[in-house]
């Protein structure tokens, strides 16, 4: 396990990595989730073997720490990544990074394009987005200290369901609520803002069983390869695994 200091208290980010050759393949995980267990299983087929691969654990999250004075914006967390990526030594990688954790590799992007060459985004957030949203953890409908301290963090581990429930609830509660408040804010220009206005190779997979991305033609005129994926919903690395890992290899 590797580290890296994100802000002034000497907090650590942390990550595994893999040895290899090529472009450091960066895997980042969504909100309430840990990268190891939503990508280890991609990783780790032939077809993606050799390459210098990181799977980082956001601040709050997973392995890393979770200060409490942090802000966990989406902005706060790219830079956190940032931190991670300088630290390995790793410049022009490829991101891998689903829901909200794609919002922040394309946070990165747009502020320290040196880092990426190619974002492939898993259903990620690319607009703020009301509460109530089809996928919404529930977390920012309560206030901070409700969901922190008077039973909304359990309420909504029993809503999300076993799964998920499984990764958010290794992750810090007021973390959570800081970084769901963020991704119903957005940010200034909206992350879809920033992806149409990118020049790395970028690649948009969305779930067939999610309906149609928001956008996806204005979306493709600027650049951006949609992928709709066969019989897969928001979590497209479990669903249909052959096509996630063939789109990473370039055979899809």
């Amino acid at each position: 396990m590797r580290q890296a200091e994100f802000d002034s208290e000497g907090s650590l980010i942390r990550w595994i990595e893999a040895p290899g050759t090529g472009p450091a393949r960066v895997y980042v995980h969504g909100l309430g989730a840990a990268s190891t267990v939503y990508y280890a299983h991609i990783a780790a087929r032939p077809e993606l073997a050799g390459r210098r691969t990181l799977f980082v654990d956001l601040p709050g999250h997973g392995v890393s720490d979770r200060p409490a004075g942090f802000g966990y914006t989406l902005e706060d967390h790219a830079a956190a990544l940032a931190a991670a990526l300088d630290g390995a030594d790793v410049s022009g990688a490829e991101l891998v990074a689903h829901s909200m954790g794609g919002a922040v590799a394309v946070v990165l992007a747009h502020r320290r394009p040196d880092l990426v060459s190619r974002l492939v985004l898993v259903e990620a957030n690319l607009d703020p987005y009301p509460p109530g949203t089809t996928g919404d953890s529930g977390i920012a409908a309560y206030e901070e200290d409700d969901f922190v301290e008077n039973g909304g963090h359990a309420r909504v581990l029993e809503k999300v369901g076993a799964s998920w429930a499984a990764t958010m609830r290794l992750a810090d509660p007021r973390a959570l609520h800081r970084t769901a408040l963020a991704l119903q804010r957005g940010t200034v220009p909206t992350m879809r803002r920033m992806l149409t206005g990118l020049a790395v190779d970028r690649v948009c997979l969305q779930g067939e069983l999610s309906g149609e991305l928001p956008g996806a033609q204005a979306l493709e005129e600027a650049g951006v390869r949609v992928v709709a994926v066969p019989g897969a919903g928001h979590n497209i690395m479990f669903d249909n695994p052959d096509v996630f890992a063939a789109v990473l290899a370039g055979t899809h």
